[in-house]
């Protein structure tokens, strides 16, 4: 194992950064949510998505560039990407438990990456040998940078996963390669597509090279002067400090902001603190779903303009829930700030893990928020940027639930689970007993090495009205700050700390601005927005419902539902299909006078389309 702690973002070292990560082997699951992923990930999804990847050329186009076959590139010229980000998803998933078969393929892997990197530290399969002549000859399309930053992440990761330097050995070759040939004083350039930056930043964090982290920095100046193409989808629109919405591709645009975070994180460069600022206040006020999700055009895969969130249309793509949520982990190891969590868990449990399938074989690229049935995940796509990168997140999951600053420990998410939390010298254990997210109440057992004074703080998301909490079962009086709850005393072995968060199920409106959502509601209970489907529905058609937002509502567990779910049951009223088959347009009276009083049940969003093919609701009429 590495003498580093296997965490995701390493701020341990950063001057702006108020909180340092806790490791993903730092915490074991035991609850019915993340554990059973953590066995899905590593014995089901990396091994059939490596299967894909050998399947479809991938892998192979590694070996075409080391020599060891002959035969034509394979797929589109940036599929790269894919294994690099199979590997670091491989990576965090042997941090957190050590696989036999998951190391012998991963190892496999790594062998043909190393093999067909060039002396000179250049690794690109597409641009090896036939095609060598054109490297760097079209930064603004074929990505070369960008596949560099998921290696280089996938080295990090796998460095700190298991304390070797093979892949991270790679990774800083290729990275000095660039650096000979970009930066101050060199060749301009930066890629259309943003992630070095971010990338670049990690890998100094791990290697101290101050030149990865002034390469980071020079990509990011280089944005807004039309140096690839001027053009908001490459984010090259303006340069950066002036930004003042998030627009353009919304995966471009969110890892972008990871980058800038990133370098601030380094110098302290406020403009970049300010713009920062900005961006996420346009993108939660304005441009962002209610699951999280983030681009609601097909069109570049785009944001759209202020309050443009259509539903049945929606592009919502995985991947962009992730870089939302990516972004958001920054934020909040910046400041503290509950906030960011709270868009970080929305983004979590509902934009990205929709985009996977229960059985962690079938994945959603698009994630519309209404469908008429005919939306379905598929096993893999001929751009399959979001399989890989779902794996990464939930391979990733246990390093997001804890941080740690000089004065305590932050508790960030909640489910069961036993922790050991570094701080100042000892460690903290941290036993969780709760079934979040089904239930809103937790409780902790603190047991610090020796008996310390210290802060424990407790999230408290902006959902959860009323919260309260006891140590000892003595209350805590004392007020949320920031959307953290603070206690601080002298902690001893087994002291038990009661959280209650409510989580009365609620319908939720939308600014009416966004057209799309006008007179309609969603159904929201603690951090899970809900669908309607037809499949727990029969007879009704999730289209033709609508609610009174008084009316009756109620949750219930079924554990033999869709891996374990709890439901909510509600009242709403059914507009006969008949009454409209032959009919676009009726009198309001007439409609109104054939309505019907049905119960509806409703489910996780993230869980849908895992059963047979019917319509899918999320925002439905207000009656």
């Amino acid at each position: 194992m590495s003498d580093r702690p296997a965490v995701i973002v390493d701020t341990s070292s950063s001057p702006q950064a108020r909180l340092r990560p806790v490791a993903v082997n730092a915490v074991r699951f035991r609850d019915d949510l993340w554990a059973p992923w953590m066995v899905r990930i590593r014995e089901v999804t990396l091994p059939t998505q490596y299967d894909l990847m050998e399947e479809t050329g991938r892998i192979d186009n590694f070996r075409r560039a080391s020599g060891k076959i002959k035969q034509d590139y394979q797929g589109i010229y940036f599929n790269d990407s894919d294994v690099h980000k199979w590997l670091e998803a491989a990576a965090w998933s042997l941090a957190y438990e050590p696989d036999a078969n998951l190391g012998r393929i991963t190892d496999l892997v790594i062998a043909e990456v190393a093999a067909a990197q060039q002396p000179d530290g250049y690794l690109n399969s597409y641009h090896m040998f036939d095609l060598a002549g054109e490297r760097w000859s079209d930064l603004q399309s074929k990505h070369e940078m960008y596949l560099a930053g998921h290696l280089f992440q996938a080295g990090v990761a796998h460095h700190r996963a298991t304390g070797r330097r093979d892949l991270l050995d790679v990774a800083c070759r290729f990275a000095d390669n660039i650096d000979s040939i970009f930066g101050p004083g060199k060749r301009h350039g930066t890629d259309g597509h943003p992630e070095p930056e971010m990338a670049l930043v990690e890998l100094y964090r791990e290697t101290s090279e101050p030149r990865y982290l002034a390469l980071a920095q020079f990509l990011l100046d280089e944005r807004g002067h039309g140096i690839v193409g001027g053009d908001s989808n490459l984010q090259d629109h303006k340069p950066f400090r002036e930004l003042d919405e998030v627009i353009g591709h919304a995966v471009r645009a969110c890892y972008l902001n990871c980058g800038a975070a990133d370098v601030f994180a380094e110098t302290g460069e406020q403009a970049l603190s300010d713009t920062l600022g900005r961006l996420f206040r346009n993108l939660t006020e304005r441009r962002m779903y209610v699951t999280g999700g983030v681009g609601a055009l097909h069109a570049g895969e785009a944001l759209g303009v202020d309050y443009e969130l259509p539903n049945t249309s929606a592009y919502s793509e995985t991947c962009a829930a992730i870089a939302n949520a990516m972004w958001q982990w920054r934020m909040f190891l910046l400041t503290g700030e509950g906030r960011f969590m709270d868009v970080f868990e929305l983004a979590l449990l509902n934009g990205s893990l929709a985009g996977i399938s229960l059985d962690g074989k079938g994945y959603f690229y698009v994630n519309p928020l209404g469908s008429r049935g005919n939306h379905r995940r598929q096993p893999w796509f001929d751009c399959a940027c979001c399989p890989s990168n779902i794996a990464r997140i939930i391979a990733q999951v246990a390093g997001y639930f804890y941080a740690t600053s000089d004065d305590g420990v932050w508790v960030n998410l909640y489910a069961a689970s036993d922790a050991q939390v570094p701080w100042r010298g000892q460690t903290i254990a941290i036993a969780q007993d709760t079934d979040y997210p089904w239930g809103g109440d937790v409780v902790l057992r603190v047991t610090p090495a020796e008996e310390a004074e210290f802060t424990l703080y407790l999230r408290v998301p902006e959902w959860a009205t009323g919260a309260s909490a006891s140590v000892n079962g003595v209350p805590v009086d004392g007020d949320v700050v920031g959307g953290y709850l603070p206690i601080r005393r002298t902690w001893a072995k087994d002291d038990e700390v009661s959280l209650s968060l409510n989580m009365k199920p609620e319908w939720l409106a939308a600014n009416p601005m966004i057209e799309a959502d006008a007179g309609r509601l969603a159904l929201r209970r603690g951090p899970l927005v809900y669908a309607v489907e037809q499949a727990d529905n029969p007879g009704l058609d999730p289209w033709f419902l609508s609610v009174d937002p008084a009316g009756r509502l109620a949750a219930e567990a079924s554990h033999d539902l869709l891996g374990g779910v709890t439901v909510v049951w509600g009242e709403a009223e059914e507009a006969p299909l008949d009454l409209w088959s032959r009919s676009l347009y009726l009198p309001e009276a007439k409609a109104a006078s054939q309505q019907k009083k049905v119960s509806f049940a409703a489910i996780p969003y993230f869980a849908w389309a895992n059963r047979e093919a019917g319509p899918m609701q999320m925002w439905l009429p207000r009656r």
